[in-house]
């Protein structure tokens, strides 16, 4: 079969591998849509500290099971069958730890992933580990969402779990920083699950901009790099502030930036992780106190975020259909992750 096989930075191979044997504990998938993500571009050029070569690539995915390990139902309490539509999550909890067992799975200490300690989904086949099943980790896919839809559960899997930790009220402000899928995502689960007000996206790149603009349809666009974003928000605002500022983007300033314009008792999420060479910013801590400012991290996110994500998209609370802006065969995976560096697209999801 045909896979992504990773084997060091700028090193990526589609080759011709054995298809993958389905162990007792373990559920094999015909892969029929696996999404492309900044990460993915990371990895390419950058490499990760979890991944062991040869590697096959590849986390936000969905597919077909087509066999079911001998002893998955007796190990787990689930009843897979051949033919299923299914979604798989990435980050994987290991179910135990002190953090999982207060519920905190997506911060699990233990936490692998697919894609990076198990083979992924750029690949016609995959194997969903023991590890994911035993976490309740692959997700039926309800029967009026596409494979494509269901990939782009897991990225916004993650937005929710940010989201949830904000405390979004209707009618707040929000700010969004990052104008790729995430950032979309981000808008549409703050105006349709949490009712929000007025909603800012901002970027540095005036066509990824317009792109998502026309898309997703934010109160206003704020071009980073023509105006001063801080005095702009604060103009929208009457000087208040945004309640809510979420940094979907690895660039330190933005970090800045959400701190200088929050409202009083305003909630930043520090969503997108910043480069290993350059993680640190300057944060005024007096305004962080005296305007009682609430700074989250944002971890990937647990298996029910990702099941959760699937109702969204289901009952059309949250559409992802239309952010899907490229459908590529895995032929041209290679292709893909240069339209993501790009920022030539919203969502680019691989048709193995």
């Amino acid at each position: 079969m045909k896979a992504l096989r990773y084997y060091a930075p700028e090193d990526l191979r589609l080759e011709d591998i054995p298809e993958p044997e389905c162990g007792p504990g373990e559920v094999k998938l015909r892969v029929r849509n696996c999404s492309t993500c900044g990460t993915d571009v990371k990895i390419r050029h950058n490499g990760h500290q979890n991944l062991t070569p040869p590697r096959t690539l590849g986390h936000e995915i969905a597919g077909e099971v087509v066999e079911v390990g001998a002893e998955v139902a007796a190990r787990y309490g689930t009843e897979w069958r051949v033919g299923d539509r299914v979604q798989v999550i990435a980050a994987v909890p290991c179910g135990t730890c002190h953090e999982c067992a207060k519920g905190w799975m997506a911060v699990c200490r233990n936490q692998t992933s697919v894609g990076y300690q198990f083979d992924g989904g750029f690949a016609e086949y995959m194997i969903v580990p023991a590890e994911v099943l035993r976490v309740d980790g692959m997700n039926l896919i309800p029967e009026n969402v596409g494979f494509a839809e269901a990939s782009a559960a897991e990225p916004m899997a993650c937005a929710i779990n940010a989201q949830e930790l904000l405390g979004i009220e209707p009618g707040d402000t929000v700010v969004i920083f990052g104008a790729g899928p995430i950032g979309c995502m981000h808008i549409r689960i703050a105006r349709g699950v949490h009712r929000c007000g007025p909603v800012y996206l901002v970027d540095v790149n005036a066509e990824r901009l317009a792109l998502s603009a026309k898309a997703v349809h934010p109160d206003e666009v704020i071009d980073a790099s023509q105006v001063d974003v801080v005095e702009r928000v604060l103009e929208l605002t009457g000087g208040r502030g945004a309640d809510v500022v979420i940094t979907a983007t690895a660039a330190n300033v933005t970090q800045e930036q959400a701190i200088a314009m929050a409202a009083r008792n305003g909630r930043i999420s520090f969503f997108g992780g910043l480069p290993k060479t350059n993680p640190t910013i300057t944060c005024d801590s007096n305004v962080v106190h005296y305007r009682q400012l609430h700074i989250h991290g944002a971890n990937g996110s647990a298996p029910e975020h990702n099941r959760r994500a699937l109702d969204y998209i289901a009952t059309g609370r949250v559409p992802v259909e239309d952010l899907i802006t490229h459908r590529l065969p895995l032929e041209r995976v290679l292709d893909a992750f240069t339209i993501v560096e790009n920022g030539e697209a919203i969502k680019v999801t691989v048709e193995p």
